[in-house]
């Protein structure tokens, strides 16, 4: 049985999307879990200076004691419990849907000819630099003397995110741009875990077992990026389902929208990490949802003078359109090179399949994000034509 790219590409990008959501889960739950242990611990009742602090807790019907160590045990157990594999799998997975999609099919996801006509190999070149020097950039950030004040440390890193949002937004699609802010950022959440936290904890280990004192530098570096980490994690889950959503990534103030909703997420992720330490502060709930209902106004649908004013055309001529312009991709056997079913299972063949889905092609062609980088090179005025259809009552007769 002989299959085509598309639909191998297709399958892959199923698989690595469930693989990555899956240890995606373990990791964020994992993170999510120490973090808010962390901040819930008592003061050992035994008094034991060793001890930073501890917690009873039940769940699953059991009942569980634990307890943070300051440096060091008196003694280190033979087995201990590492956490690194969730997150190693969920950037490799991650990484492998990037390449599979913005990398492989560059020219439909990565470039938009309207922001930047790059040569592919341009593109994915500058994108991989960014992945890289997104790392890099933070890595100094914490190493330099802002590492040594967290006020500053989260001046410095805000104006990095802003800085790269503007230059991912000016350089590719706006699709692309998020997903590869998405990118670099879930990069420097992995490289924290494998770069920093894991050898730190190796070498306590090994001074531990050789009886020596722990350096508590390596704590406190790993703790410093761990908690970077849960703060990155709810705007990383908003760039991974930005794609659906043109409204957003295809807005002229899209890097704007970007840094607002990284915002929200950050604001929301503290109101959690103070609920878990028994304080409470709705300010901050409160202006993740002022951010949301910023750029709730910022993107609000407007009506747009280019498609002002046009008279709605006959439905044999928007059936030509969107033959010519849609349905090589959106089809029951698409002809698209790299398209093996459908996006979405959205099919605009026949009257009834456009008519069911105008409303729905409507926000795709007004936002440009459809067709992708306009590759079919559909005019202003094509655009304005569909549009008037469809707001004159999509009729097909």
């Amino acid at each position: 049985m002989e299959f085509d790219a598309g639909y191998l590409a297709e399958w892959a990008n199923l698989l690595l999307r469930w693989l990555h959501i899956i240890t995606g889960i373990a990791w964020i739950g994992a993170s999510f879990y120490f973090i808010a242990l962390d901040n819930s611990l008592d003061p050992p009742a035994d008094g034991n200076r060793l001890v930073r602090g501890e917690q009873w807790s039940i769940h699953g019907g059991g009942v569980y004691y634990k307890r943070k160590y300051i440096n060091a045990p008196e003694a280190l157990p033979e087995k201990l419990h590492w956490f690194k594999w969730e997150a190693y799998w969920t950037w490799m997975s991650g990484f492998a849907l990037f390449v599979l999609i913005y990398w492989g099919q560059a020219s439909t996801y990565l470039i938009d000819p309207a922001v930047l006509d790059l040569p592919v190999w341009l593109a994915i070149l500058l994108s991989a630099l960014m992945l890289v020097g997104g790392w890099v950039g933070y890595d100094l950030l914490c190493r330099s003397r802002f590492g040594e004040n967290e006020t500053k440390l989260l001046a410095a890193g805000a104006a990095m995110l802003v800085v790269a949002t503007l230059i991912a937004t000016h350089l590719f699609s706006g699709r692309g741009a998020f997903l590869l802010i998405g990118a670099m950022t879930g990069t420097i959440m992995v490289a924290n875990v494998a770069m920093v936290i894991i050898p730190g904890q190796r070498k306590m280990v090994a001074a531990m077992r050789a009886g020596e004192t722990p350096d508590p530098k390596y704590g406190a570096w790993g703790k410093q990026r761990s908690v970077h980490n849960t703060y990155l994690t709810l705007p990383v889950l908003f760039l991974m389902i930005s794609p659906h959503y043109p409204l957003i990534y295809q807005h002229h103030l899209n890097w704007l929208l970007l840094i607002l909703l990284a915002l929200a997420g950050a604001l929301v992720r503290q109101f959690f990490v103070l609920r878990h330490s028994g304080r409470r502060n709705w300010a901050l709930p409160a202006g993740g949802a002022l951010a949301v209902a910023l750029i709730f106004v910022i993107a609000a649908p407007r009506p747009d003078p280019r498609f002002a004013g046009v008279e709605a055309p006959p439905f044999q001529d928007v059936q030509a359109l969107v033959a010519s312009h849609c349905a090589q991709c959106h089809a029951a056997r698409p002809t698209f090179e790299g398209i093996a079913v459908a996006p979405k299972g959205v099919m605009l063949e026949t009257p009834q399949q456009i008519r069911r889905w105008a409303a729905a092609m409507r926000q795709q062609v007004q936002s440009e994000a459809m067709p992708p980088g306009n590759l079919t090179d559909m005019t202003t005025e094509q655009r304005a034509q569909i549009i008037a259809w469809i707001a004159a009552g999509a009729r097909v007769e």
